[in-house]
C-alpha cells in the first residue's frame, strides 16, 4: 500500500504506478516460481503424448525395438538434456537481469 501513497506523491497516475513500481516487483517475485513451472511442462511430455501428439520417447522406443539397438533412446536423452538446458540457462539469465541484488 506504500508504494501507491509514495507514487501519488510523485505524481504517477494509477496506470503509471503500475506499470512502473508494481509490475517490475511482481515479475521478480514470480520468475523463480514460473522457471520451474517451464521446465516441468518441457520434462513431462505425458501431456503431449495424451493429446494424441508422437512423443519423444514413444517414438525412440518404437526406432530402439526395430534396430534393436539404443541409439535413439541417447539421442532423444541427448536433446531432452540440452533442450532443457537451454531453457535453464535463458531463464536463469533473466532471473539475475532481475535480480535485486546485482
Amino acid at each position: 500500500m506504500g508504494q501507491y501513497e509514495a507514487a501519488k506523491v510523485l505524481g504517477y497516475s494509477k496506470a503509471q504506478t503500475f506499470v512502473k513500481i508494481i509490475l517490475p516487483q511482481v515479475i521478480r517475485r514470480i520468475l523463480p516460481a514460473v522457471t520451474n513451472e517451464v521446465i516441468t511442462l518441457i520434462k513431462d511430455t505425458s501431456l503431449a503424448f495424451a493429446i494424441s501428439y508422437s512423443e519423444m520417447f514413444t517414438v525412440a522406443k518404437a526406432i530402439a525395438a526395430a534396430q534393436t539397438n539404443m541409439t535413439a533412446f541417447i539421442i532423444a536423452g541427448i536433446y531432452y538434456y540440452i533442450f532443457n538446458f537451454i531453457v535453464a540457462y535463458i531463464m536463469e539469465w533473466i532471473e539475475k537481469k532481475l535480480s535485486y541484488y546485482r
